[in-house]
């Protein structure tokens, strides 16, 4: 090589060096200047020529730099205030077309901090913010002039807050989901007040009303009335203690008078009559919500996104290419001129890359999981039983059997029961010829006979679940027929679903049933107890006896389907804790949105609100040890998960995501999104539906597990957030740590890790089962 060549290559290392050394002053600048402003984030090495600037307002500013700009964005919005990375971020102010405002804290686009929203209307919202929603304390003034100051949690009044009505009236006390519940004092213009329990926004529980004139009832109240036991009292000191309800013939009680005894003529039924003047405002309905509103983002045209590497593994990385070519920029591809480079300068440079990424700095040489996508979307479950079908004269034993026993019984007076109620010998059979009786009608079917287990207790269950006879008849009995599932559970018992999926009936073994009957007390005082609880909910125990000569019994349990929702199931969890075996035993290509994944298929956590998160684990805590009290094990929580934003080709949005510079967003495309929520959250009429397990807003992080570890239960986190919509609740409750168990335990044990197998004594069961879900469910900080 002559010397003139060496003398060039030696100039072009050297310029090259220089070029690097500038990098890695332009990255610690980057650093610090974002450590100063965010804290402790990650900012990737830049190059001279990826710099980009803006000439808009004249300010020049980098990608990744938070600055201050003045924009008109392209749907005609209006933005001043903080920016970075096409979004306002920091302090600044929106003006929406529409004449919405906000002006406060934002968080890479979304208002996040302390704020202040305005309608057209005149409303505003001032308060924290929580990635979108009012979220936190804040006061919200309405345009005809209601007034809320308290808490909120995603656009809900949600914790104790004072709402102040346009008309004079005043709420002080507890809110759940926007409405009046737990304790709570409502005071009426008049001055007549009452202060005591409430539930869905009516006055619920035991209560004290005092009127303006100064008389008062203390006891029980249901939907707004006296209901139950409760004493009225005048201000002469006279009064009058019974039993109180709507209906007259069940109304009873003893007036006392009082020396003067001036309200002989009183009626109890005239307290009905009074109390129905004082009504609950419902308040103003809030016709745009803030997370409501969309950004309209902007774009710098300056700005190419390089295509993305995909590694063999099929994971995806953005930026690799840019990163190796840095690290081998020291020679052609043909290797010439890299054995000239000095090696302790390599072995510097080599240093400093490691430790830059260590620090956080390139964080794009670590390879990110492949996008996700919504998944294959299911048939219908089940197969409709017609005539024909090997169950058909079972489905019409059953449909004649309910609608025989729901119907002929009396309306439940008292939710509270006799000891004898909850007798398993307290059971009725009833013959079902086919030519009928004085008390069944003629069928089609063979002759049969039909058993109810303790009728009352399971129909007082109904109307503490608030199941409208009428409605459960026709779910179950209607003209429709009912839809077996494909295959039976691991125990081998059926399945059936009611056509409009609010029931599921399932075939139990006599052991299942005598479980059953032995807690079925503790089961109704639990339910009763906890309004909330996860634990599934059972409506009917009945049996089928076939008469002949096969002499059958077919038993079955009637319970809710925890599936049965607005919102379409995009994936569906069965979680217990343990390990062993609890992977699903299906090929990727026949997984779809009805296939029920186990504990290591899981590969989310869930972020729940905080006052959702503690209510959360205080019910698991509460439903957990019941069942270890009742010696059950082997019960599950089953998860739903709605997906609420994906893209039009069906792949799933992380929230902050935004479309792809230089690509084109259809906003007239169908696509799931977050309105879809919104909108039920700003219909009060709706807030109902939205509980602990049914049709919880969260968030669910994106994790993966580590190759090195085969039974990892939690995978690391991501932090790819998508926002969801989830259904869950515990089943399967009707397994003892029977004899069966405890020898499969033993047998298991020998072979495997115990504490990784389904079969573990209650106590262990359900330790290790809170351990796991509480890992999987956080609280969202």
């Amino acid at each position: 090589m002559s010397l003139e060549k060496k003398k060039k290559m030696s100039k072009e290392q050297n310029c090259v060096l220089k070029a690097w050394e500038v990098t890695m002053k332009k990255t610690q600048q980057a650093k610090k200047r974002a450590n100063n402003i965010f804290g402790t984030v990650s900012v990737a090495p830049q190059t001279d020529d990826e710099t980009t600037t803006t000439n808009e307002n004249d300010d020049e500013s980098s990608i990744g730099e938070m600055y201050h700009a003045e924009k008109v964005l392209p749907n005609g919005d209006y933005y001043t205030g903080q920016w970075y990375d096409s979004f306002p971020h920091g302090h600044g102010k929106y003006l929406w077309t529409d004449g919405c405002t906000y002006v406060g804290e934002w968080y890479n686009g979304k208002t996040m901090g302390k704020g202040k929203f305005g309608w057209p209307s005149g409303a505003t919202y001032e308060g924290e913010f929580k990635s979108g929603y009012m979220d936190g304390t804040g006061t919200y003034t309405g345009p005809s002039g209601d007034t809320y100051r308290g808490q909120w949690v995603m656009n809900l009044k949600h914790g104790y807050g004072i709402k102040s009505f346009a008309n004079g009236d005043v709420y002080d006390g507890e809110w759940r989901r926007g409405l009046q519940e737990a304790q709570g004092k409502y005071r009426w213009r008049d001055g007549s007040y009452y202060i005591g329990d409430w539930k869905n926004g009516t006055i619920c529980g035991k209560g004290t009303f005092v009127w303006s004139d100064g008389s008062r009832y203390d006891g029980f109240w249901d939907d707004g009335f006296p209901s139950g036991t409760g004493t009225f009292k005048w201000d002469d000191e006279s009064f009058y203690v019974g039993h109180w309800s709507k209906d007259p013939e069940e109304m009873n009680g003893t007036y006392h008078p009082s020396e003067n005894e001036g309200n002989l003529e009183w009626d109890p039924k005239d307290v009905f009559n009074n109390l129905s003047e004082y009504s609950i405002c419902s308040g103003e309905r809030v016709p745009v919500l803030p997370s409501q509103k969309k950004l309209s983002v902007w774009n710098s045209s300056k700005r190419v996104e390089k295509p993305r590497r995909t590694s063999v593994d099929g994971r995806v990385s953005v930026g690799v290419d840019r990163a190796f070519e840095k690290m081998n920029m020291w020679g052609s591809e043909s290797g010439e001129g890299a054995a000239d480079i000095d090696s302790n300068t390599r072995r510097d440079l080599d240093a400093e890359i490691m430790r830059l990424e260590a620090e956080g700095f390139i964080q794009s040489l670590k390879p990110s999981p492949v996008p996700m996508r919504l998944p294959r979307a299911g048939k219908k479950q089940g197969e409709t039983i017609s005539k024909g079908h090997r169950n058909y004269e079972l489905m019409l034993n059953l449909q004649l059997g309910i609608r025989h026993a729901v119907g002929k019984q009396a309306p439940v007076v008292s939710l509270d029961l006799k000891h004898s109620a909850f007798d398993p010998k307290e059971k009725v059979w009833t013959r079902f010829p086919p030519e009928g009786t004085k008390y069944t009608p003629p069928h089609q079917s063979t002759e049969f006979k039909w058993k109810d287990y303790c009728p009352l207790v399971f129909r007082s269950l109904r109307k503490l679940f608030k199941v409208d006879p009428a409605d459960y008849m026709l779910s179950i009995c209607g003209n429709d027929a009912l839809r077996e599932l494909s295959s039976p559970g691991k125990s081998g018992m059926f399945f059936y679903l009611t056509t409009d999926d609010r029931y599921m009936i399932k075939t139990m073994k006599k052991s299942e049933t005598k479980v059953f009957l032995r807690m079925l007390a503790a089961y109704y005082n639990h339910v009763r107890a906890f309004e909330n609880t996860l634990v599934i909910r059972f409506y009917g125990l009945h049996c089928v006896k076939l008469t002949g000569t096969i002499q059958k019994k077919v038993r079955f349990v009637i319970m809710g389907n925890l599936f049965c929702s607005e919102y379409s199931i995009h994936r569906r969890f069965d979680l217990k804790g343990s390990s062993l075996g609890r992977t699903t035993d299906k090929p990727e290509s026949q997984i779809n949105s009805n296939t029920i994944l186990k504990d290591l298929d899981l590969n989310f956590i869930f972020r729940l609100q905080k006052a959702w998160f503690q209510e959360f684990t205080r019910q698991v805590d509460k439903d957990c040890e019941f069942l270890e009290q009742e010696r059950i094990m082997d019960y599950s929580l089953l998860v739903g998960i709605h997906f609420r934003e994906a893209s039009v080709a069906g792949e799933l949005i992380p929230s902050g995501a935004r479309t792809p510079i230089g690509e084109y967003e259809d906003e007239t495309a169908p696509r799931l999104s977050r309105a879809d929520v919104d909108q039920l959250l700003s219909d009060p009429t709706r807030w109902a539906s939205i509980k602990l397990g049914g049709n919880m807003p969260a968030r669910a992080e994106r994790t993966m597990r580590r190759s090195d570890c085969e039974f990892q239960l939690v995978g690391e986190p991501t932090g790819e957030y998508y926002e969801v919509v989830m259904i869950f609740g515990i089943i399967d409750i009707l397994q003892d740590y029977d004899i069966s168990k405890k020898l499969e335990h033993a047998y298991k044990s020998i072979q495997y890790d115990p504490t990784s197998i389904s079969a573990v004594d209650p106590r262990l069961y359900s330790r290790r089962f809170r351990d796991f879900i509480f890992k999987v469910f956080t609280e969202d900080d």
